[in-house]
Parts: C-alpha cells; structure tokens; sequence
C-alpha cells in the first residue's frame, strides 16, 4: 500500500527536490530488498522494470503520488537498482542526470552524447524532456549522515543544462541540502537537479530503488527504453486513487 501523501508543485518547482516519509512500508522494503536479491541484484542493476514484476508493480502504485507534478498521462520510465555497501562505497561527484534509455538509436535534432549501458542505447535529450521528468528514489534502508547520503543543491535545476564552469558557480554559492531518507521514504528530484554523494563513513547497505517518470511520448520516432505511452502503456487517470 502507499501512502498517499501531499506533494507540492511549487516545492519542486522552487527546490527541485522534495523528501516524504512513510511512503510505503518497512515490510515491503524489506520483501523488496529480498526480491533483488534473488535477482542477484548486488550492488547494482539496471532494466528494473522489466527485471521485476514487483518492482514493476510498484511503479504503477506511485503514479498516485507523481501524477499531481507531471499530469494524468504519467508512466514510469526506467528503474534502476544500486547499493552502497561495504565493497561498493562508491564517491559520485556533483552532476545532473542527463541521459535517458531509449529502444534505438535515432538520430534526431537535439538529442546527442550517445552511449551504450548494458546492450542499451542512452541519449541526451533536449532539455525540455528533462523538464518534464522526475526521479523518485525509494530507500529499502534507514539513510543517515553517515551512510554516504545523496547531497543536492537547492533550486540548482532551473539553470537548465549546466556547464562545467555553472556548476562550480552553484558548488561555491549555491544552498547545499543532505537528504536524510528513512527506511520506507522517498526522495523525490529533478534530473537537472545538482547532486552528488560520498562514500559512507560506516559502510551498510543503503538499498534504493530509482524510478524516473515522465508524461509524454519521445519525439522523432524515438521509444522510451522500458515503457511509455508508444508502448501502449496507459496513462494515470485521478480518479483512479480512490
């Protein structure tokens, strides 16, 4: 069951980030942590979606809690597993998610920095698409100041595409936020949002699920890798959330 709990445009709108508490419950954390690991997840997997019916499942409860930022037509995306853990207490530097997993390679005006993950093409797409996305990231374990928490830089997406001199700009003057997400929360964010983490200081599993939802088909004949509305997928209706 989720919680269905309040979720302000005009906060991600300002801050690009939002934190809820309670989102789904410690049990299913922990049946879901249980599920990746039977999938040998490690500390890390990609295609979560089609990987997992339960995490899959998920997915779709969510849209409750999405679809007042995006609109009724919003689907999942992509999801992705990773776990900071004794043995992969990995430091990721300040950046903005900007690549998306389609189906093909098409080339296509605005999209470029083409790359291939696990056998699947991966594009920058213009900046609108990213705009009209957002990250949820579901936390299987307690995440604490000294579990290598993600770290982000408040209203640091609405600069659009940054370069690397904007980013140090926003490094040095920027409101810097550590997000603190409990066993069951989610951290909600925009793509363009600045964020970074450190290597935990005491090493434990920080289990999140990553889950990008966006509401519209890709232009120029372009798929959404693991669903999307080309794929008959449909949208989320209100009315729908009881």
């Amino acid at each position: 069951m989720i919680t269905r709990q309040a979720l302000s445009t005009g906060e991600l709108n300002r801050d690009g980030f939002a934190i809820r508490a309670d989102v789904f419950s410690a049990s299913r954390a922990d049946a879901l942590a249980g599920t990746l690991a039977g999938l040998g997840a490690g500390y890390g997997m990609r295609n979560l979606l089609r990987a997992s019916p339960e995490v899959a499942a998920l997915a779709e409860e969510l849209k409750r809690l999405v679809a007042p930022v995006l609109g009724t037509r919003v689907f999942a995306a992509r999801g992705i597993f990773f776990d900071k853990m004794p043995g992969a207490n990995w430091e990721v530097g300040w950046h903005q998610d900007l690549s998306i997993a389609v189906a093909e390679r098409i080339v296509a005006p605005g999209f470029s920095g083409w790359s291939v993950k696990q056998g699947v093409p991966h594009v920058q797409p213009p900046v609108a698409v990213l705009e009209g996305m957002l990250t949820v990231r579901l936390h299987l374990d307690e995440c604490g100041a000294d579990n290598g928490p993600l770290r982000v830089i408040r209203g640091s997406h609405a600069g659009g595409r940054l370069t690397d001199e904007q980013i140090e700009h926003w490094k040095q003057s920027g409101e810097e936020v550590t997000c603190l997400v409990p066993k069951g929360g989610a951290l909600l964010m925009r793509p363009l949002l600045l964020h970074a983490s450190k290597p935990a200081e005491k090493p434990r599993h920080r289990r999140v699920i990553h889950l990008e939802y966006a509401a519209d088909p890709l232009p120029h004949g372009l798929k959404w890798f693991e669903s999307g509305p080309e794929r008959g997928q449909p949208g989320f209706n209100l009315a729908d959330a009881g």
